[in-house]
């Protein structure tokens, strides 16, 4: 009887908190409930709400037509919010999230780590949370790309494109788990290249055109590499640009994605990028769904994180690519 008087009373307070911490956001008000006991065995989702980094990126337009077309299988609606690339912006959309009381939250965070105290508000709420694409620190899962695969992958091609040797760029990202993990694969690859040195690395935010000018300036300073990996493919796409504008021929330039951007490039037989790791957002967005159907049915997860392979998408293999849906 005790562990039922706490268990309750450890619910009011909760209930409390997030009444108080909603209070805060935009279109609270101070009497409105929240209901922390949702979900349970059996329990359908009925709202869904995903949060992703930026939508103007189609990757995300992807992902959030798999979602769609999951939650119209199981008569659900879905609530699609645009992070911005802005951390402070996605901590407001869940605290909106929790003042609606969602069943399930799907988060692309913009940061892997900061997120944090806002997911732990959402499962205080009891909205089960699972993070896509990216690491969301306290999320009850997750479903990704397996990213260190992925720049392992395009770092090899790159490696073995340009003869083994020679110095290559490195344009890197926001603070995010799946750019840490490319960037990791990559790194781990050339070690077995020991003639290939990175000898500029630098943050861009994951967009085009902060990659344009920060490759301008790499490749002011380091005129005679050889390569260039992009964390994704907006990112190597910028990359391609400032090459282009700075009259330099030759190089090879990787990315990570397989984007309609990129398969456009790729069919361009001058141009100097090479290849992108195939990533396919639409199945990860269906996968996360369905992860969070079974945590809100009281229902065991065979796996807590789910890893979606990859490959290299390339001239010579472009006709069979299905590309994004």
């Amino acid at each position: 009887m005790a562990r039922v008087g706490i268990g309750r009373l450890r619910a009011r307070l909760v209930a409390t908190g997030m009444v108080l911490a909603c209070a805060l956001a935009a279109g609270c008000s101070e009497g409105d409930p929240v209901n922390t006991e949702r979900g349970g065995a059996g329990a359908q989702v009925k709202t869904i709400g995903l949060m992703v980094q930026d939508l103007s990126n189609p990757f995300f337009q992807s992902m959030a037509n798999g979602v769609k077309s999951g939650a119209e299988k199981i008569g659900a609606t879905v609530n699609v919010q645009d992070g911005r690339q802005d951390l402070g912006a996605q901590n407001e959309q869940i605290d909106a999230f929790i003042q609606q009381q969602i069943d399930v939250l799907l988060i692309n965070a913009v940061d892997s780590d900061g997120i944090g105290p806002a997911v732990e508000r959402a499962k205080a709420a009891g909205i089960k949370v699972v993070a896509i694409d990216v690491a969301a620190r306290g999320a009850e899962a997750q479903v990704t790309l397996d990213n260190t695969a992925a720049g392992n992958l395009a770092c090899t091609y790159l490696a073995d494109q340009i003869g083994g040797a020679g110095d290559i760029l490195l344009i890197n990202g926001t603070p995010i788990s799946s750019v840490q993990d490319r960037v990791t694969g990559c790194k781990q690859a050339l070690q077995n290249y020991p003639q290939i040195k990175i000898v500029s690395e630098q943050n861009g935010d994951n967009g085009r055109a902060k990659a344009l000018t920060i490759a301008t300036d790499m490749l002011t300073a380091n005129p005679t590499v050889k390569g260039v990996f992009g964390i994704n493919d907006p990112t190597a796409l910028g990359a391609t640009l400032a090459a282009q504008q700075a009259g330099i021929n030759g190089l090879v330039i990787v990315g990570v994605d397989a984007s309609p951007e990129a398969v456009a490039e790729l069919q361009k037989p001058e141009s100097m990028f090479k290849a992108t790791a195939a990533q396919d957002p639409n199945t990860q967005g269906g996968i996360a769904l369905e992860m969070a159907q079974k945590l809100f049915a009281g229902e065991a997860l065979e796996q807590q994180s789910v890893l979606v392979p990859t490959e290299m998408i390339t001239r010579e293999n472009l006709a069979q690519y299905k590309g994004w849906q």
